[in-house]
């Protein structure tokens, strides 16, 4: 039998985790349910995309980020319409959402929310406090945003689909660098969330634009020298970053990641043994079958020593 794989030292893996509910939710069937008879198809699907990243990397230190309202994130202050094109997710969703988060406290891994910071802002954060350590990170996403989060020797990985990107990929694959992303977005917009950007520029002449200005900063202090860019309607292209700097600003302000979010107290990176009764109170909520439950035990041993 082969010898278990050996943890990456001084690795923290940070867990964007709504993509993963989502897209069980949307792709396994209703017929899934709980002890209750309420659907669970999104909670099982995330609790197995959480099983193969746990046995394939044996990480040693982990936490998933989860979003906890559309409403009340602090970038609702800064601009009312802030995604306000995306509709609450149903009972039976946000009710699977608290299983999951369930589940890895269960299993004694770190989850974390908050109702003014967006997932994306605590992640931010331990992201830049882990990397003040001395650590490197892994971003599992399947988000552009966090890309800008990305410094030399971390890693982008959308895990579901296998797609990583260092930070030489992420500048091939948008044509800036990583730390230049959040003013990309706020230059073109970003719909995904409904942010405003300069109308008719999209993420390549933004792109353009910053490969030759550096940062939105600069960008607006030399507007004029845009009209000499060798690109097509530079004079127009002149004129947009012109009319709209305001616009531009307050969206500079949406894209950015928090590093300074408020954390919640005590939270642990370090995967803890977890604790049995609580391992099988969430079990049988959801109804989990004798195969599934000794898969889990046999893992969490081999995790913990046992």
């Amino acid at each position: 039998m082969p010898n278990p794989p050996t943890p990456m030292p001084d690795t923290t893996y940070l867990v964007d985790s709504s993509i993963y509910v989502f897209r069980a939710w949307f792709t396994l069937p209703a017929s899934i349910t709980d002890a209750e008879g309420n659907p669970a198809n999104a909670v099982f699907g995330f609790s197995d995309v959480v099983f193969r990243l746990l046995k394939q990397e044996r990480p040693e230190r982990i936490g998933f980020g989860f979003d906890e309202s559309l409403t009340t994130s602090h970038r609702n202050a800064i601009y009312p319409a802030y995604k306000a094109n995306r509709e609450s997710a149903p009972p039976e969703l946000k009710h699977q959402f608290q299983l999951a988060r369930r589940f890895l406290r269960g299993i004694g891994i770190s989850e974390f929310g908050s109702d003014r910071f967006e997932a994306d802002d605590l992640i931010g954060t331990l992201a830049r406090i882990e990397r003040e350590q001395g650590r490197r990170l892994v971003l599992i996403t399947g988000d552009k945003d966090l890309a800008q989060l990305i410094h030399a020797g971390d890693l982008w990985w959308e895990f579901g689909q296998d797609k990583r990107m260092d930070a030489k990929g992420i500048q091939k694959r948008f044509g800036v660098r990583p730390d230049q992303i959040a003013d990309q977005l706020a230059i073109a917009g970003d719909k995904v969330d409904n942010i405003p950007g300069v109308p008719g520029v999209g993420m390549a002449t933004a792109a353009s634009l910053l490969r030759k200005f550096d940062s939105i900063e600069v960008l607006l202090s030399r507007i004029p020298e845009i009209a000499n860019m060798k690109v097509r309607g530079a004079k127009r292209l002149m004129g947009l970053i012109d009319e709209h700097q305001d616009t531009i600003r307050i969206a500079r302000q949406l894209t950015g990641i928090h590093l300074e979010a408020d954390l919640p107290a005590g939270l642990k990176l370090e995967p803890q043994p977890p604790e049995q009764s609580a391992f099988d109170a969430i079990c049988d909520e959801l109804d989990m079958s004798p195969e599934r439950r000794a898969r889990w035990e046999r893992l969490l041993d081999e995790l913990h020593g046992g």
